[in-house]
């Protein structure tokens, strides 16, 4: 099990890191050694503290390079002066970038293998740092100003890239204030780890647990990780966190690590995570920023999203947004097939993107090259298969839609509030997440995955349209307004937005084997409120059982063509598992520190004037 999961580990890095999914072929065009040298240094911080730097720099010195730098806390490697990256994609996640000269930089951020130092995760930014004081912000200056100071033949000018957590780290850079800094694409970006990653509107995504143990662990400088895997005794992660429920039974798994302490002692948005927040301080930013994203990203969908609108409200620098058909850093893949889980997308769309996105970007701010057509919102319709560009996000001409839950599991063109559906949340019986029988590091492919499993249980209510007419095309966040009620205290309410395809569609070649495509149900889109944050995150609150009660909240944006001939279907839920922790339905002040005796099996209803709002283009 410990051997998977470093397996698993790798795999992780690499997309994070934007290392790449596969090793490309050594050539003379992209043959590192042979091109770059290579240089290791400890750059000292404003407070003394030096941060493990590695400079890749091209042997040609017939002009001057911009650099373009990583800050990432999953590793600079290789280390040694002799080590270089495998391929292009390890060391820039982007071969064109390699094969055009630039200078590239990793650094590996504070506290964090070779780098002295405390690790705080999601460190908080300082507004008014005086003396010796440091953040993100001011390593990131400090690294800057040492790097065009002292790398030969480096042109002053510096661009800024990462992917997850090092895209936290791209976001954090903008608050640097270097005038060197022209150019920052923040990708898959992590924004506020209340929302992001580990929780969703505050519900604990259980499915994370195995990574916990990359971020509750300080280190010494060390080329080797500190950290070990928990030897779970099993490999059905259904079975498994189900046995290990209340969650506080986990806490064997993790005598020792700081993070998960801090999600235990944490339950609420209080001040240790609203001070972690990249957000609220993402104010009149001066360079070039491109955001990216993966309409299917389990992880860091919120962070993209709500990064770009910040800085589109409060700056007016150069901002723009890409979001094509991808899971967590699959931008970097090499795969010339497009697919994630069962469903094909398309052919060469990330290494196209690599080539006519991203190069043209950095080129443009950092080697004043002029072409450059980039739109303000370049957006991939998941269901027609093409790009579209819009000159806003979301697009100014989509018109709100409401679809009413309404009577016999069907839409309703009004309101019905007399209207109810009951079902039963059985707390010994969840609704799994997944059909797929495995232990994950991360959840992945579940973001596409087919959802005919859950339509056909009793305890998810189903609303669908009849078979399309015509294509229908949703862009923007979709919005559910929830009317509920519940026998218990508490309860999560989970909406899913599902493409039913018609029964003569075909299979693809990734599409499992014991799966068709026919009448396939994709989920496009999907999140969880717990009932205990629906008028405050910091604040909750129980439910009065039995009462009415309204739940609000947002789903992220999609940008998505219902084609003629299929349907599109709503799936309302109060389990989700074990891809979020399981709800007691009693209330509690912290589920972590939840009894047995808490978690009861309840009966939920759904009202007619509940909605579900989306962004219509036609």
């Amino acid at each position: 099990m410990r051997k998977q999961f470093k397996t698993q580990l790798l795999c992780l890095v690499f997309f994070i890191s934007a290392l790449g999914f596969a090793q490309e072929k050594k050539t003379s065009k992209y043959d590192i050694p042979a091109n770059y040298t290579k240089q290791e240094v400890d750059i000292a911080m404003r407070d003394g503290v030096k941060l493990h730097t590695t400079i890749y720099s091209p042997k040609d010195k017939s002009q001057e390079y911009p650099i373009i730098m990583m800050r990432t806390p999953y590793s600079s490697k290789p280390y040694g002066k002799d080590n270089f990256p495998e391929s292009a994609y390890r060391m820039a996640g982007n071969k064109q970038l390699v094969k055009q000269g630039n200078i590239f930089v990793k650094q590996d951020v504070r506290g964090r293998w070779m780098s002295e130092g405390d690790f705080d995760n999601m460190r908080p930014y300082i507004p008014n740092k005086t003396g010796d004081q440091t953040d993100e912000a001011s390593d990131t200056y400090d690294a800057i100003e040492w790097l065009i100071n002292n790398v030969e033949n480096n042109n002053g000018k510096v661009g800024i890239w990462g992917i997850s957590y090092p895209g936290f780290y791209s976001t954090y850079a903008l608050l640097s204030d270097h005038p060197a800094l022209k150019a920052v694409s923040p990708q898959a970006s992590i924004s506020d780890f209340f929302f992001d990653d580990f929780h969703h509107n505050g519900a604990y995504l259980l499915s994370y647990f195995m990574a916990t143990s990359l971020f509750g662990k300080q280190n010494p400088p060390t080329t080797e990780p500190n950290y070990h895997f928990p030897d779970i005794p099993s490999k059905d992660q259904y079975s498994f966190f189900l046995e290990n429920t209340p969650i506080k039974k986990l806490d064997k798994y993790y005598p020792d690590n700081f993070f998960w302490d801090q999600l235990k002692n944490h339950p609420n948005y209080d001040e240790f995570w609203q001070s972690r927040s990249i957000l609220p301080h993402l104010k009149d930013i001066k360079p070039a920023v491109m955001y990216v994203g993966g309409l299917f990203d389990a992880e860091d969908l919120y962070g993209p999203f709500q990064s770009y609108k910040k800085i589109e409200e409060s700056s007016d620098n150069f901002n723009i947004i890409t979001y094509g058909p991808w899971s967590h850093g699959q931008w970097v893949s090499t795969k010339k097939r497009q697919a994630l889980g069962n469903v094909f997308f398309g052919d060469s769309i990330s290494i196209n993107f690599q080539r006519d996105v991203v190069t043209p970007f950095f080129n443009h701010f950092l080697k004043d090259k002029k072409k450059f057509d980039l739109p303000e919102a370049r957006m991939y319709d998941t269901g027609e298969r093409k790009w579209d560009s819009y000159a806003d996000w979301p697009p100014k001409n989509a018109s709100p839609k409401r679809y009413y839950l309404g009577k016999h599991n069907k839409f309703s063109e009004s309101a019905k509030p007399n209207h109810k559906e009951k079902f039963v949340s059985d707390i010994e019986n969840p609704v799994p997440y997944s059909e797929d029988i495995k232990v994950v590091f991360t959840p992945r492919k579940y973001m596409t995955d087919d959802q005919r499993f859950a339509a056909r249980r009793p305890d998810v209510l189903t609303y669908t349209t009849p078979v399309l007419k015509k294509d229908l095309k949703m862009a923007g966040e979709i919005n559910a307004d929830l009317q509920v009620a519940t026998t218990g205290t508490d309860a999560d309410w989970i909406v899913k937005v599902v493409d039913v395809y018609p029964a003569d569609a075909k299979d693809y070649e990734e599409t499992q084997k014991y799966l068709k495509m026919s009448n396939y149900h994709m989920m496009v889109r999907s999140e969880v409120m717990p009932g205990r944050f629906r008028n405050s995150f910091s604040d909750p609150e129980a439910m009065k059982a039995n009462k009415k009660t309204e739940i609000e909240f947002t789903l992220q944006g999609i940008n998505h063509t219902f084609k003629k001939g299929h349907k599109m279907q709503i799936q309302i839920q109060s389990t989700w598992f074990p891809f979020i922790n399981l709800n007691p339905q009693t209330f509690v002040p912290n589920i972590f520190k939840a009894d047995e005796s808490d978690y009861k099996t309840q009966t939920h209803t759904i009202y007619g004037d509940s909605y579900i709002e989306f962004k219509q283009l036609n």
